[in-house]
């Protein structure tokens, strides 16, 4: 019997986060979205903590215009607050999703605004 979307998605992200591990000096950049949103945080595995995360959902965040282009905001926003708080190389978890789409639009923004991953 074929797997589910969510299955197949849950299969594939233990498959990535057997290799992609979240330190201090190169947290998990971790991608969720949903829907209607998109969620974005960075991740130290060693402690098992949030360092900044940056939603769709947030005020600062204009949710005026495509999925893409909010997707956009959503990875220049993590870029800056990441760069904020001094970190500046990023281990990519794009969470069983295509790296396709939001997720793609989300790591370009990423990249532009000076993450490394």
């Amino acid at each position: 019997m074929a797997l589910s979307k969510l299955e197949r998605r849950i299969r594939i992200k233990h498959r990535i986060r057997k290799v992609v591990f979240g330190t201090a000096d190169q947290p998990r950049l971790s991608v969720f979205r949903s829907n209607k949103e998109i969620y974005a945080q960075l991740v130290d595995d060693n402690l098992g903590t949030t360092i900044v995360s940056v939603s769709s959902r947030d005020k600062e965040i204009d949710a005026k215009g495509t999925k893409t282009d909010v997707a956009k905001l959503v990875g220049k926003s993590i870029a800056e607050k990441a760069m904020k708080v001094g970190v500046s190389n990023v281990a990519f978890d794009r969470n069983g999703f295509l790296y396709h789409g939001r997720v793609k639009a989300l790591a370009d923004a990423a990249r532009e605004a000076g993450l490394k991953f």
